[in-house]
């Protein structure tokens, strides 16, 4: 059975995500943000999180942290479990409000992070809950406590205002900031799209060399990438992560094997593709369907069909390819 996986360690950062059981209204009961909020706070003090940005909409929440210690996994579980446990006392109710496990993605440090607490504070806009102008009228974010002349010690500025230019930590600059978000408010959808399509789904937020770095952290810890799978997280973001090790791995083969990727032509069974399937499908748990539509090779149905004539002619047993094999499972 694969083991589910998380990656924690001293100053990771992570887009953490969960949504009400049923997409209910996580915080419509009297108090509820408020104590959600206030348990965030006493979270981050207890675990030492700094928070780049959250805020708590109707039916989910987002939080952009920063751990000093490997613990987002023990934290998490205080977070949600203590407030739940307190709603409901308050409440005289029962019951489990989220859908499931919390999604926890890994953002790269520095800009990308800044794109993330960026597209957090933004989304009461995209909500249609309040005007890109009046975002700070929208209390249960972190954007007001930022501008307020007080905020909790846990609130990180740095990384929201160097990635909006290198604004200042005053009046001027949070004003500066909110007049940022209201000019990416306004950009057109397919830009908007662009610029944070990808911030809230997946497994890592971030450069190709950095989720690279994830994953091979991942496998090692894991002994192999058909035995993991990662801890809360969704099929799509897993499928993502494979394709991420099974991409790695394609550039790895086509080293050892001195193929050129850019040079492969349009031939659905050309001899070097077939190779490059052969050896992939004897490395990895690679599915046909990502081969076929990463080398071109036509219909999944087809790459089965082109490796296992690539065996029958005994092509796996040549000394070029074997040494290859070794390279890539190594």
């Amino acid at each position: 059975m694969a083991r589910k996986l998380r990656l924690e360690y001293a100053g990771a950062c992570y887009h953490v995500i969960n949504r009400g059981n049923y997409r209910r209204n996580l915080f419509a009961a009297e108090g509820a943000a408020e104590s959600f909020e206030q348990c965030l706070f006493e979270a981050a003090g207890r675990f030492g999180w700094l928070l780049h940005a959250y805020v708590l909409m109707r039916n989910h929440y987002h939080v952009a942290l920063e751990t000093s210690e490997p613990n987002l996994g023990n934290g998490m579980q205080w977070l949600q479990s203590t407030w739940v446990s307190r709603l409901n006392r308050s409440h005289c109710e029962t019951g489990r409000p989220f859908q499931g496990r919390y999604k926890a993605m890994h953002v790269q440090p520095g800009p990308v992070l800044a794109e993330v607490a960026h597209y957090i504070h933004l989304n009461p806009v995209a909500s249609r809950v309040v005007s890109a102008e009046r975002i700070l009228d929208y209390r249960w974010s972190s954007l007001p406590k930022f501008a307020a002349k007080k905020r909790p010690n846990c609130l990180v500025a740095d990384t929201v205002l160097a990635g909006s230019g290198g604004l200042k930590d005053t009046a001027a600059g949070w004003r500066r900031y909110v007049q940022h978000l209201a000019q990416v408010a306004k950009e057109k959808p397919k830009k908007r799209e662009q610029k944070f399509g990808k911030l809230s789904r997946g497994w890592a937020i971030g450069t190709v060399a950095f989720r690279t770095e994830l994953m091979e952290a991942l496998v090692a810890l894991a002994g192999t990438e058909s035995r993991f799978e990662l801890l809360g997280a969704d099929g799509a973001a897993s499928r993502e992560l494979r394709a991420t090790i099974w991409e790695a791995k394609l550039q790895q083969a086509a080293a050892a094997l001195g193929i050129s990727l850019e040079s492969l032509g349009a031939k659905k069974s050309s001899p070097e593709k077939v190779q490059l399937a052969a050896l992939l499908k004897s490395a990895t748990s690679v599915s046909n369907g990502w081969l076929a539509e990463r080398l071109k090779m036509g219909q999944p149905a087809s790459v089965s069909q082109f490796v296992r004539r690539f065996h029958l002619r005994g092509a796996g047993k040549k000394p070029g390819f074997k040494r290859a094999l070794a390279i890539v499972t190594a």
